[in-house]
Protein backbone atom coordinates (compact mmCIF):
# COMPACT_ATOMS: atom_id res chain seq x y z
CA UNK A 1 0.00 0.00 0.00
CA UNK A 2 1.54 3.50 -0.86
CA UNK A 3 2.42 5.89 2.14
CA UNK A 4 0.53 9.20 2.12
CA UNK A 5 1.56 12.17 0.39
CA UNK A 6 1.92 15.24 2.94
CA UNK A 7 0.15 18.20 1.23
CA UNK A 8 1.13 21.60 3.29
CA UNK A 9 -2.04 23.27 1.30
CA UNK A 10 -4.23 20.74 3.81
CA UNK A 11 -3.16 23.12 6.46
CA UNK A 12 -4.99 26.12 5.58
CA UNK A 13 -7.93 24.03 4.11
CA UNK A 14 -11.16 25.09 5.72
CA UNK A 15 -12.45 21.67 4.94
CA UNK A 16 -9.12 19.27 6.03
CA UNK A 17 -9.58 21.45 9.44
CA UNK A 18 -13.00 21.07 9.79
CA UNK A 19 -12.37 17.62 9.67
CA UNK A 20 -10.04 17.54 12.05
CA UNK A 21 -12.08 19.44 14.45
CA UNK A 22 -12.34 16.90 17.19
CA UNK A 23 -8.67 16.38 17.59
CA UNK A 24 -7.46 19.94 17.76
CA UNK A 25 -10.28 21.44 19.98
CA UNK A 26 -9.22 18.70 22.39
CA UNK A 27 -6.14 20.18 22.58
CA UNK A 28 -7.37 23.54 22.68
CA UNK A 29 -9.49 22.71 25.76
CA UNK A 30 -6.28 21.70 27.95
CA UNK A 31 -6.61 24.88 29.77
CA UNK A 32 -9.76 24.74 30.77
CA UNK A 33 -9.63 21.02 32.05
CA UNK A 34 -6.79 22.03 34.11
CA UNK A 35 -8.99 25.12 35.65
CA UNK A 36 -11.64 22.29 36.78
CA UNK A 37 -9.60 19.48 37.86
CA UNK A 38 -7.09 21.81 39.70
CA UNK A 39 -9.03 24.69 40.96
CA UNK A 40 -9.64 25.44 44.41
CA UNK A 41 -11.09 23.70 47.24
CA UNK A 42 -8.33 20.71 47.57
CA UNK A 43 -7.60 19.00 50.29
CA UNK A 44 -3.99 18.92 52.76
CA UNK A 45 -3.97 15.64 54.17
CA UNK A 46 -2.45 15.90 57.80
CA UNK A 47 0.05 12.68 57.10
CA UNK A 48 3.24 12.31 59.14
CA UNK A 49 6.51 12.87 56.52
CA UNK A 50 6.54 9.66 54.82
CA UNK A 51 10.16 7.63 54.81
CA UNK A 52 9.61 6.99 51.42
CA UNK A 53 7.19 8.11 47.94
CA UNK A 54 5.89 5.60 45.54
CA UNK A 55 3.78 7.11 42.17
CA UNK A 56 1.71 4.98 39.45
CA UNK A 57 -0.10 5.31 37.00
CA UNK A 58 -0.84 7.97 34.31
CA UNK A 59 1.98 10.68 34.45
CA UNK A 60 3.96 8.69 37.18
CA UNK A 61 7.23 9.84 35.09
CA UNK A 62 5.79 13.59 34.86
CA UNK A 63 5.40 13.78 38.71
CA UNK A 64 8.51 12.03 39.54
CA UNK A 65 10.45 14.80 37.01
CA UNK A 66 8.88 17.60 38.91
CA UNK A 67 9.14 17.15 42.23
CA UNK A 68 12.24 14.49 42.22
CA UNK A 69 14.72 17.47 42.94
CA UNK A 70 12.91 18.57 45.96
CA UNK A 71 11.35 15.66 47.45
CA UNK A 72 12.31 15.32 51.19
CA UNK A 73 12.08 11.77 50.86
CA UNK A 74 13.22 9.10 48.37
CA UNK A 75 11.19 9.03 45.18
CA UNK A 76 10.09 6.14 42.82
CA UNK A 77 7.93 5.75 39.78
CA UNK A 78 6.22 2.47 40.16
CA UNK A 79 5.27 0.94 36.45
CA UNK A 80 4.55 -3.07 37.68
CA UNK A 81 1.52 -4.84 39.63
CA UNK A 82 1.85 -4.78 43.34
CA UNK A 83 4.30 -2.35 45.35
CA UNK A 84 8.37 -2.49 46.39
CA UNK A 85 9.24 -4.83 49.37
CA UNK A 86 9.75 -2.27 51.33
CA UNK A 87 6.76 0.06 50.79
CA UNK A 88 4.51 -0.09 54.46
CA UNK A 89 2.56 2.34 56.55
CA UNK A 90 5.73 4.94 56.82
CA UNK A 91 5.60 5.36 52.95
CA UNK A 92 3.18 7.18 50.79
CA UNK A 93 1.68 5.62 47.14
CA UNK A 94 0.14 8.28 44.81
CA UNK A 95 -1.39 6.90 42.23
CA UNK A 96 -3.66 8.39 39.30
CA UNK A 97 -5.92 6.76 36.89
CA UNK A 98 -9.67 5.24 36.53
CA UNK A 99 -8.72 1.31 35.42
CA UNK A 100 -10.48 -1.70 36.44
CA UNK A 101 -7.88 -4.22 36.26
CA UNK A 102 -4.10 -4.81 35.53
CA UNK A 103 -0.80 -2.94 37.73
CA UNK A 104 -2.57 0.25 39.23
CA UNK A 105 -5.16 -1.62 40.86
CA UNK A 106 -2.79 -3.91 42.11
CA UNK A 107 -0.48 -1.56 43.09
CA UNK A 108 -3.65 0.29 44.90
CA UNK A 109 -5.47 -2.98 46.80
CA UNK A 110 -1.97 -3.21 47.95
CA UNK A 111 -1.35 0.03 49.29
CA UNK A 112 -4.23 -0.13 51.48
CA UNK A 113 -3.67 -3.82 52.30
CA UNK A 114 0.09 -2.55 53.87
CA UNK A 115 -1.57 0.47 55.31
CA UNK A 116 0.52 2.76 53.55
CA UNK A 117 -0.46 6.76 53.17
CA UNK A 118 -2.15 6.75 49.96
CA UNK A 119 -3.50 10.00 48.02
CA UNK A 120 -5.27 8.61 44.53
CA UNK A 121 -6.31 10.36 41.84
CA UNK A 122 -9.82 8.78 40.00
CA UNK A 123 -13.09 9.06 38.78
CA UNK A 124 -16.02 8.84 41.63
CA UNK A 125 -16.91 5.95 39.93
CA UNK A 126 -13.95 4.09 38.48
CA UNK A 127 -12.91 0.28 40.07
CA UNK A 128 -9.81 2.36 41.57
CA UNK A 129 -12.21 4.67 43.44
CA UNK A 130 -14.00 1.43 44.87
CA UNK A 131 -10.28 0.06 45.69
CA UNK A 132 -8.73 2.72 47.42
CA UNK A 133 -10.99 3.55 50.47
CA UNK A 134 -9.32 3.06 53.35
CA UNK A 135 -8.84 5.97 56.64
CA UNK A 136 -5.08 6.59 55.31
CA UNK A 137 -6.64 7.39 51.69
CA UNK A 138 -7.21 10.96 50.36
CA UNK A 139 -9.15 10.55 46.60
CA UNK A 140 -8.85 13.09 44.28
CA UNK A 141 -12.18 13.13 42.31
CA UNK A 142 -11.26 13.30 38.53
CA UNK A 143 -13.99 15.24 36.21
CA UNK A 144 -12.31 15.67 33.21
CA UNK A 145 -10.33 12.44 32.12
CA UNK A 146 -7.44 14.11 31.71
CA UNK A 147 -4.41 12.52 33.04
CA UNK A 148 -2.28 15.85 32.53
CA UNK A 149 -5.00 18.37 34.64
CA UNK A 150 -5.22 15.52 37.11
CA UNK A 151 -1.40 15.49 37.42
CA UNK A 152 -1.79 19.13 38.08
CA UNK A 153 -4.12 19.06 40.57
CA UNK A 154 -1.82 16.25 42.57
CA UNK A 155 1.75 18.59 42.03
CA UNK A 156 -1.00 20.91 44.08
CA UNK A 157 -1.41 18.89 47.00
CA UNK A 158 2.06 17.37 47.04
CA UNK A 159 3.45 20.86 47.04
CA UNK A 160 0.55 21.38 50.08
CA UNK A 161 2.27 18.02 52.15
CA UNK A 162 5.67 19.42 51.43
CA UNK A 163 6.83 17.12 49.04
CA UNK A 164 7.06 19.03 45.87
CA UNK A 165 7.32 22.81 44.54
CA UNK A 166 4.39 25.25 44.14
CA UNK A 167 2.03 24.86 40.76
CA UNK A 168 0.41 27.52 40.33
CA UNK A 169 -3.07 26.04 38.56
CA UNK A 170 -3.61 29.73 36.35
CA UNK A 171 -0.02 29.51 35.02
CA UNK A 172 -0.14 26.48 33.73
CA UNK A 173 -3.67 26.76 32.24
CA UNK A 174 -2.43 30.02 30.57
CA UNK A 175 0.85 28.69 29.53
CA UNK A 176 -1.90 25.79 27.73
CA UNK A 177 -4.04 28.85 26.41
CA UNK A 178 -1.26 30.60 25.08
CA UNK A 179 0.29 27.66 22.79
CA UNK A 180 -3.82 27.12 21.96
CA UNK A 181 -3.89 30.44 20.62
CA UNK A 182 -0.55 30.53 19.00
CA UNK A 183 -0.99 27.21 17.37
CA UNK A 184 -4.89 27.78 16.58
CA UNK A 185 -5.79 26.05 13.30
CA UNK A 186 -6.78 30.00 12.06
CA UNK A 187 -3.04 30.85 11.77
CA UNK A 188 -1.81 30.16 8.73
CA UNK A 189 1.37 28.38 7.54
CA UNK A 190 3.14 31.63 7.90
CA UNK A 191 2.95 32.46 11.61
CA UNK A 192 2.06 29.00 13.36
CA UNK A 193 4.92 27.16 14.65
CA UNK A 194 3.31 23.71 15.24
CA UNK A 195 2.04 24.08 11.52
CA UNK A 196 5.35 24.86 10.41
CA UNK A 197 7.02 22.01 12.33
CA UNK A 198 4.84 19.32 10.65
CA UNK A 199 5.77 20.84 7.25
CA UNK A 200 9.63 19.88 8.73
CA UNK A 201 8.29 16.79 9.38
CA UNK A 202 6.29 15.94 6.19
CA UNK A 203 8.81 13.57 5.06
CA UNK A 204 10.97 12.49 7.81
CA UNK A 205 11.72 10.27 10.56
CA UNK A 206 11.77 12.81 13.95
CA UNK A 207 14.77 12.61 16.48
CA UNK A 208 14.08 13.91 19.58
CA UNK A 209 16.16 15.73 22.25
CA UNK A 210 15.29 17.81 25.03
CA UNK A 211 17.38 19.94 26.72
CA UNK A 212 16.09 19.82 30.74
CA UNK A 213 14.82 16.63 32.84
CA UNK A 214 11.02 18.37 31.80
CA UNK A 215 12.27 19.14 28.61
CA UNK A 216 13.04 15.59 27.45
CA UNK A 217 10.00 13.88 28.96
CA UNK A 218 7.74 16.12 26.64
CA UNK A 219 10.21 15.13 23.77
CA UNK A 220 9.35 11.76 24.58
CA UNK A 221 5.19 12.61 24.50
CA UNK A 222 5.45 14.19 21.52
CA UNK A 223 7.19 11.65 19.83
CA UNK A 224 4.81 9.06 21.03
CA UNK A 225 1.90 11.44 19.54
CA UNK A 226 4.00 12.23 16.52
CA UNK A 227 4.41 8.34 15.73
CA UNK A 228 0.36 7.84 16.31
CA UNK A 229 -0.25 10.39 14.33
CA UNK A 230 1.39 9.21 11.48
CA UNK A 231 2.46 5.73 11.69
CA UNK A 232 5.95 6.62 11.26
CA UNK A 233 9.26 5.76 13.71
CA UNK A 234 10.35 8.25 15.92
CA UNK A 235 13.15 8.65 18.40
CA UNK A 236 13.88 10.72 21.31
CA UNK A 237 16.69 10.39 23.66
CA UNK A 238 19.54 12.49 25.31
CA UNK A 239 22.64 13.31 22.73
CA UNK A 240 25.03 10.41 23.50
CA UNK A 241 21.82 8.33 22.02
CA UNK A 242 21.21 10.18 19.01
CA UNK A 243 24.08 11.42 17.72
CA UNK A 244 24.55 7.34 16.05
CA UNK A 245 21.70 8.12 14.64
CA UNK A 246 22.73 11.51 13.13
CA UNK A 247 25.94 10.23 11.56
CA UNK A 248 24.35 7.46 9.92
CA UNK A 249 22.48 9.45 7.69
CA UNK A 250 24.03 9.77 4.14
CA UNK A 251 25.23 12.99 3.06
CA UNK A 252 22.36 13.96 0.45
CA UNK A 253 24.00 14.41 -3.16
CA UNK A 254 22.70 16.12 -6.17
CA UNK A 255 23.06 13.42 -8.57
CA UNK A 256 20.72 10.98 -6.29
CA UNK A 257 17.07 9.96 -7.01
CA UNK A 258 14.76 12.41 -5.09
CA UNK A 259 12.88 9.59 -3.56
CA UNK A 260 15.61 8.12 -1.83
CA UNK A 261 13.27 7.91 1.59
CA UNK A 262 12.51 9.04 4.85
CA UNK A 263 15.34 11.08 6.71
CA UNK A 264 16.06 11.97 10.09
CA UNK A 265 15.25 15.78 11.41
CA UNK A 266 16.38 17.18 14.18
CA UNK A 267 13.65 18.62 16.47
CA UNK A 268 15.03 20.36 19.59
CA UNK A 269 12.74 20.86 22.31
CA UNK A 270 14.19 23.99 24.47
CA UNK A 271 12.83 25.67 28.04
CA UNK A 272 15.63 27.71 28.52
CA UNK A 273 16.39 26.13 31.73
CA UNK A 274 20.18 27.15 32.05
CA UNK A 275 23.28 24.42 31.72
CA UNK A 276 26.33 23.77 30.04
CA UNK A 277 25.72 20.40 29.78
CA UNK A 278 22.23 21.13 28.04
CA UNK A 279 24.05 23.92 25.64
CA UNK A 280 27.05 21.38 24.79
CA UNK A 281 24.87 19.04 23.85
CA UNK A 282 22.58 21.01 21.75
CA UNK A 283 25.32 22.25 19.94
CA UNK A 284 26.94 18.88 19.46
CA UNK A 285 23.58 17.51 17.96
CA UNK A 286 23.22 21.06 15.50
CA UNK A 287 26.49 20.36 14.50
CA UNK A 288 26.22 16.79 13.55
CA UNK A 289 23.10 17.83 12.03
CA UNK A 290 24.65 19.84 9.80
CA UNK A 291 27.34 17.72 8.77
CA UNK A 292 25.23 15.13 7.62
CA UNK A 293 22.90 18.21 5.64
CA UNK A 294 19.85 17.78 8.01
CA UNK A 295 16.77 20.01 8.83
CA UNK A 296 16.86 20.80 12.36
CA UNK A 297 13.82 22.32 13.70
CA UNK A 298 13.44 24.15 17.46
CA UNK A 299 10.46 23.85 19.61
CA UNK A 300 10.69 26.50 22.31
CA UNK A 301 8.45 27.82 25.08
CA UNK A 302 6.71 30.65 24.64
CA UNK A 303 7.43 31.94 27.81
CA UNK A 304 10.96 31.47 29.47
CA UNK A 305 10.56 33.20 32.45
CA UNK A 306 7.62 31.15 33.66
CA UNK A 307 8.10 28.23 36.05
CA UNK A 308 9.07 24.58 35.03
CA UNK A 309 5.60 23.25 34.78
CA UNK A 310 4.25 26.23 32.64
CA UNK A 311 7.28 25.58 29.82
CA UNK A 312 6.46 21.82 29.99
CA UNK A 313 3.08 22.48 29.00
CA UNK A 314 4.16 24.66 26.39
CA UNK A 315 6.64 22.43 24.81
CA UNK A 316 4.34 19.29 25.22
CA UNK A 317 1.44 21.16 23.94
CA UNK A 318 3.23 22.46 20.69
CA UNK A 319 4.44 19.10 19.66
CA UNK A 320 0.97 17.83 20.19
CA UNK A 321 -0.43 20.66 17.86
CA UNK A 322 2.38 19.37 15.46
CA UNK A 323 1.44 15.96 15.32
CA UNK A 324 -2.31 16.73 14.76
CA UNK A 325 -0.47 18.85 11.73
CA UNK A 326 1.00 16.32 10.54
CA UNK A 327 -1.75 14.26 10.17
CA UNK A 328 -3.55 16.45 8.81
CA UNK A 329 -1.13 16.90 6.25
CA UNK A 330 -0.85 13.10 5.72
CA UNK A 331 -4.36 13.21 4.86
CA UNK A 332 -5.34 11.53 7.67
CA UNK A 333 -7.11 13.37 9.64
CA UNK A 334 -10.79 11.69 8.77
CA UNK A 335 -9.67 9.31 11.08
CA UNK A 336 -13.15 8.12 13.28
CA UNK A 337 -13.20 7.98 15.63
CA UNK A 338 -10.78 10.65 16.46
CA UNK A 339 -8.85 10.69 19.79
CA UNK A 340 -6.08 12.92 20.56
CA UNK A 341 -3.30 10.71 21.86
CA UNK A 342 -2.60 10.89 25.54
CA UNK A 343 -0.47 7.70 26.65
CA UNK A 344 -0.64 6.53 29.67
CA UNK A 345 2.86 6.85 31.48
Amino acid sequence: MRAPEFDDARLDDAASLIRADAGLRELAAAGARIRIEAGSGLPTPAWPAPRGVVVAGAESRLLRAVIETTCPAPMLAWGFAGLPGWAGPLDLVVAQGSGGSGELLSTVVEAVRRGCCLLVAAPDDSPIAAASASSSTVRLPVRTGDPLAAAVMLLQVLHAVGLGPRVVTEAVARAADLVAETCSPHRDLSTNPAKDVAVALAEAVPVLWGGSVLAARAARRVTEALRHASGRAGFAAPADELIPVLRQAAVPDMFDDPDHGLRPVLVTMEDQTPGRTSETDLAMLVDMATQRGLRHVRIQCLDPTADPVDRYISLLMQGQFAAEYLRIGLGLDDRSPHTVWTPGR
